[in-house]
């Protein structure tokens, strides 16, 4: 099975900021409280991690502009689920808030964690941000440990 390992780490005396999208709620949620999980069980305390809701995918970037400038965080989490469809809508989307996400970590020094699902379907896209295999646990690790190395 694919995956990744963490050492302990000591996350705190960080500040993480999650965005999460309100489109695909039920995921996006789901996503949202992985990271939450995963941010905790890095040391993270309560009252260092600040969400965010914006109303989809492309606006996390936004968001997490906002909480970089205004909250002073060590690091932000981006969340989102984004399922293909019969238009070119999606790909748009993937790729604008993939740069933005990506401009933001090289122009702001704050690592700003890839939590955007880009699915072909409804399925792929559950069997990502549930259960187990939630993703977001891994993002709130990811953000502790690029935040320490920052």
């Amino acid at each position: 099975m694919k995956g990744i390992t963490f050492e302990k780490m000591d996350g705190s005396a960080l500040k993480v900021g999650i965005v999460v999208a309100r489109w695909n709620s039920v995921l996006t949620y789901s996503l949202r409280d992985g990271a939450i999980q995963g941010l905790k069980d890095s040391g993270v305390l309560d009252d260092n991690i600040v969400v965010l809701e914006v109303p989809g995918s492309y606006e996390v970037v936004f968001g997490a502009k906002h909480l970089i400038e205004t909250k002073k965080v060590d690091a932000v989490i981006c969340l989102g689920v984004l399922v293909k469809g019969e238009t070119m809508h999606f790909e748009y989307i993937s790729d604008a808030v993939t740069q933005g996400i990506m401009d933001l970590n090289t122009t702001t020094g704050i690592p700003v964690i890839y939590g955007v699902l880009n699915c072909l379907t409804e399925q792929q896209a559950e069997a990502r941000a549930t259960g187990d295999n939630n993703h977001g646990y891994w993002w709130g690790k990811s953000a502790v440990e690029m935040a320490l190395l920052a």
